[in-house]
């Protein structure tokens, strides 16, 4: 199963990926917008379940074989005409789980979501396991606020949130009570001024990957999990990058590792790729590097991880992946939406 960055969705036969990914590294350099990419790929079965969250605190569900199948050069069909969505409201977060029938699968999963204004839920994958068709509520969403992200973990995750002004906190998922699905959660990080916002959530379980991060003038830096201490969920954080004008504000927080790729887009529509392996592991503390050159009038719209493109191959072979839509600029969005239309 794969989605690309603007929000195309198809399931492909296995045999047929591994045709497209042989034959070395392709194009490089920089693309625009039109041409989009794969940006989460999933194995799956047909009758695991994909759950896809929206910012207003909606869910939905599909079960795998329900997604349009599409060979490796079709472009799949947009996920806005695939589930009952609201017009204004927006695919922030998707999830590939096991059989949501399977009792001890669901009792011993759960969903961690974060929202824009610093909130934080966790719930019992098995209060998600009864499929309407209009979906149904997975969060209660205050006024001015909008779901950011959804990741499914066993409920003993590391979790971080990183906001825009270049703080970071982490903390312990075990330390955050499941709650039920229409709560709004509680506070998991504070918001430097009224300005402020998360700009995304990873759960690691993996201790040995890296914290990336990446500001909007195409500053970033590569750091090790243990250099962001455990704190209690709530506080302000601890710095992950100087902001400064030069740097501009952060937009992406990743959790990476030598295998991961990143793509960088631009607002003016240009796609860099680059190897995480290419970043040397600096401290928490440091200003970071320069990683892409960036004309004063242009910026960072979105940072995506991806499978290093040598290793796509070999990835189709095992893990999955569980997906939250990348750190989009939301007028750059609109705008996008309605070049598509």
């Amino acid at each position: 199963v794969t989605i690309s960055n603007a929000g195309y969705l198809k399931r492909t036969n296995l045999e047929e990926y591994k045709v497209q990914f042989r034959g070395g590294r392709g194009q490089k350099g920089a693309t625009t917008r039109n041409e989009d990419f794969l940006e989460h790929l999933f194995v799956g079965t047909n009758h695991q379940y994909m759950m896809f969250f929206t910012q207003k605190g909606k869910v939905f569900w599909m079960r795998v074989y329900e997604i349009p199948e599409g060979g490796k050069n079709t472009k799949g069909r947009a996920m806005q005409n695939l589930i009952n969505i609201e017009p204004d409201d927006k695919v922030k977060a998707f999830l590939v789980t096991q059989d949501l029938k399977d009792e001890e699968y669901i009792n011993s999963h759960y969903v961690i979501m974060a929202t824009k204004k610093g909130q934080v839920k966790k719930t019992s994958l098995e209060q998600y396991s009864r499929p309407r068709t209009n979906g149904i509520n997975a969060i209660t969403i205050k006024e001015g606020d909008e779901l950011l992200e959804a990741k499914l973990t066993t409920g003993d995750s590391q979790v971080m949130l990183a906001l825009a002004s270049g703080k970071s906190i982490r903390f312990e998922e075990a330390k955050t009570r499941p709650m039920g699905r229409t709560a709004s959660g509680v506070r998991g990080i504070t918001l430097q001024h009224e300005n402020d916002e998360v700009i995304g959530m990873v759960a690691v379980n993996d201790m040995e990957s890296n914290i990336l991060v990446v500001s909007e003038k195409g500053f970033g830096k590569r750091s090790k999990l243990e250099d962001y201490r455990v704190t209690n969920r709530g506080g302000k954080g601890v710095k992950t990058l100087n902001i400064s004008e030069k740097t501009g504000n952060l937009v992406a927080i990743k959790n990476v590792n030598d295998s991961n790729d990143l793509m960088i887009i631009n607002k003016s529509g240009l796609t860099i790729r680059m190897a995480v392996e290419d970043l040397r592991v600096m401290g928490r503390a440091t200003q970071g590097v320069r990683l892409i050159n960036i004309k004063d009038s242009d910026s960072i719209a979105a940072v995506a991880k991806v499978a290093h493109e040598e290793d796509v191959e070999e990835d189709l072979e095992g893990e999955t992946e569980d997906g939250t839509e990348i750190e989009n600029d939301s007028s750059e969005n609109e705008s996008n939406e309605n070049n598509e239309e």
